[in-house]
Parts: structure tokens; C-alpha cells; sequence
């Protein structure tokens, strides 16, 4: 089934977690590519100093105050595509970035493995993740064993002082899927 619009529609974190175990399903030239969700990051309002909105309404983070189910996707360092779907009322920004999947056994870890992987661009940015074309969510009617979701603080966001520390990271832990361990070191923000 493919998570429609109320299903992002949402508090950002009850999203965040229930998105875990999902599956990101991508569609290109005839093709299928599918990976079940095993971590994400959440970014909550403009008062969160590590989500792009903080810094206020831009052309770059108009999308992040849309509706909710789209993809925000953008270049980190120049050269790492970031996917993350938006979440919650349209005009309160909020998204979830998309941090690892597990895609025919193999882990890709890491949100620019990920869209390398998944071959997303910011081409797909404002894409409605709702409609079953290119890029969308499904529920394949897995559950997920609550002790094995992990909640971390977010990677890579240090700059964002108490904001960095905010447990807004999941993780699904098994067999392919290690805990990672947290990084230190200082990056763009995420979302």
C-alpha cells in the first residue's frame, strides 16, 4: 500500500518512528528499485537550529512549509543529494530525512549512499511522495519489533548546540542492520 497523504500528515516524530521498516520504492525507465526504511532523522520547526527552516522561509526551504508527503531533496557539500519528505500542517515546517535502507540484503548506509543508490536528485525536489510515480512510500504490512527501534541523537549537526542532542535519530537494529556509532564532527544541517 502506499502511505498517503494523512499518513505525513502528522507529529514529525510519531512519523519519524513509524517510518522505520517501511519501504522507499523508486521507479525509473521501466524499473523498480524497493529498500526497506532503517533510519531516519527528524527536523522539527524553525525554532530547531538544525532544521533549514530556523533560518527562516527561503526558496530553498519553501518546500519544507508545504504539504505534507513531498520530498525535499538538496545538495549537502556540493556534491551529496539529501532526501527527506515533509511532514506535518502545510505552513509549519518539519521533515524527515532518510538515512539508511536495507535493499536486496545489501545495507545502504548513509543518506548520500542512499540517493546515489535510489538514482535521486533534486530533479525529484517537490515531488508529491503520495502519488505511486517516481519516488513514494509503502507499507508491505512488516511490523517491527519495538525493541529493536533505537532512538540516538542526530549525526553531524553539532552547530546546532542543544538542538544536536535532541533524540531525533531511529534506527532499526538486526541482523543487517548494526547500530552505528555517533559521529562528532560538524556538517551542514540536515533538513
Amino acid at each position: 500500500m502506499i502511505l498517503p497523504r494523512d499518513y505525513f500528515d502528522r507529529p514529525t516524530l510519531d512519523v519519524a518512528r513509524s517510518l522505520v521498516g517501511k519501504y522507499l520504492v523508486r521507479e525509473q525507465g521501466g524499473r523498480l528499485i524497493a529498500g526497506k526504511i532503517i533510519e531516519v532523522e527528524a527536523y522539527i520547526g524553525q525554532e530547531d537550529k538544525a532544521c533549514h527552516a530556523s533560518k527562516g522561509r527561503t526558496p530553498r526551504t519553501d518546500v519544507l512549509f508545504g504539504p505534507p508527503g513531498h520530498a525535499y531533496v538538496y545538495l549537502c557539500y556540493g556534491m551529496y543529494e539529501m532526501l527527506n519528505v515533509v511532514t506535518e500542517r502545510q505552513g509549519f515546517p518539519a521533515a524527515i530525512l532518510l538515512r539508511a535502507v536495507v535493499c536486496e540484503g545489501r545495507l545502504i548506509d548513509g543518506p548520500g549512499r542512499l540517493t546515489r543508490a535510489f538514482e535521486i536528485d533534486r530533479r525529484l525536489n517537490r515531488c508529491d511522495l503520495t502519488l505511486g510515480r517516481s519516488l513514494w512510500f509503502e507499507d508491505r504490512g512488516e511490523a517491527i519489533p519495538t525493541d529493536l527501534l533505537h532512538t540516538h541523537p542526530r549525526i553531524g549537526v553539532d552547530y546546532a548546540g542543544e538542538w544536536a542532542h535532541k533524540p531525533w535519530r531511529f534506527r532499526l537494529t538486526s541482523e543487517t542492520s548494526k547500530p552505528r556509532r555517533t559521529q562528532t564532527r560538524s556538517s551542514a544541517p540536515r533538513t
